[in-house]
């Protein structure tokens, strides 16, 4: 008897397991099909601080890289030593081998879902740590199809040059944000934004349709870093989702126009700001993250919805089909 019993466990558990396994499977993790072959990636910096490169040539290779840079000051900058060591220090902490594989793989899963994407050409540059493109290190000249990233904006957190930097800020400046962060730049360009729904639903579904491009485009990349956020931070969110919820339900804030909103809890910034007193303890960004979850329990329960249509739905759509409601 006690060996039935035995036996009888042990099938429960391998058959919890191999249940465990198909709940747990990666519905993003696909075969690429057409996968982009090659992408082009220069380090512009590189060449611009590389003395044996003339200047004028350098002009002449890339002419739109001055910009407004008077001629003498622009010179005297390939010799500025700060700006020459800060560069070094940046491109140090990045593997191109890496990169190289990493975009062409990220590239493929955009064009999978969006076939008419091109790969841009990727430019990597040292704004020599302006506040401004190291926190926003991402831009795109549509035009040319030109993709720049500023290397100073993916340091480390912590790093001595970013002193008198708000340190939340710092906490996705680190190499493996960089992946993550291009992801997000495309993924916020290709969808929808809504127009004339403003309520506060309206923006975190919103949000949440671009988390699940994160999803789709990188498949195998944590999900802490798809939000910005350390491992901590997200662990956080996680177990407090329930409470998160109520909070926004017994408030009446899902239908809310209220504009305050998006600032406490969808800006950038050290936390949430529920006015509690565990605000200091939050995860910033939350309605990000419970935006995700809505659209993650609409895609479970529609597992037959393709994407270009789950993406053109509204948020009430979406909110009501999906049946969240943590506990």
């Amino acid at each position: 008897m006690k060996f039935f019993r035995y036996i009888s466990f042990s099938a429960i558990i391998v058959f919890g397991l191999s249940a465990c396994k198909k709940e747990n499977k990666n519905q993003w993790d696909i075969e690429i099909k057409n996968p982009v072959k090659k992408i082009e990636l220069t380090d512009l910096s590189g060449e611009f601080y590389n003395s044996s490169l003339s200047l004028e040539d350098f002009k002449a290779k890339y002419p739109w890289f001055q910009g407004s840079v008077p001629d003498a000051e622009y010179g005297e900058r390939r010799k500025d030593t700060m700006e020459v060591r800060v560069y070094k220090e940046a491109i140090s902490r990045i593997d191109k081998k890496k990169l190289d594989k990493e975009l062409i793989d990220l590239f493929s899963h955009i064009k999978n879902y969006f076939p008419k994407f091109q790969a841009p050409h990727i430019y990597l540059y040292s704004s020599v740590l302006d506040p401004q493109s190291v926190v926003d290190p991402i831009f795109l000249r549509e035009d040319e199809n030109m993709l720049f990233v500023d290397i100073t904006g993916f340091m480390g957190d912590g790093n001595k040059n970013y002193n008198g930097l708000d340190l939340y800020f710092q906490k996705s400046m680190n190499p493996e944000n960089l992946i993550p962060k291009i992801s997000a730049f495309f993924a916020a360009r290709l969808v929808p934004a809504p127009v004339d729904q403003q309520k506060f639903l309206d923006q975190i579904v919103y949000q949440g349709k671009v988390q699940i491009l994160q999803d789709a485009f990188l498949p195998n990349v944590p999900d802490n870093l798809k939000m910005n956020y350390t491992k901590a931070q997200y662990d956080w969110a996680v177990a407090n989702e329930a409470n998160i919820w109520n909070y926004f339900v017994e408030n009446d804030l899902l239908f809310s126009a209220d504009p305050n909103l998006s600032e406490r809890f969808i800006t950038p910034g050290p936390f949430s700001k529920f006015y509690t007193e565990v605000d200091r303890e939050s995860s910033p960004q939350i309605a990000i993250w419970t935006g995700w979850q809505i659209c993650k329990h609409y895609l479970k329960a529609h597992p037959e919805e393709k994407l270009p249509i789950f993406l053109k739905k509204n948020a009430t759509e979406i909110f009501n089909g999906s049946g969240y409601r943590p506990k």
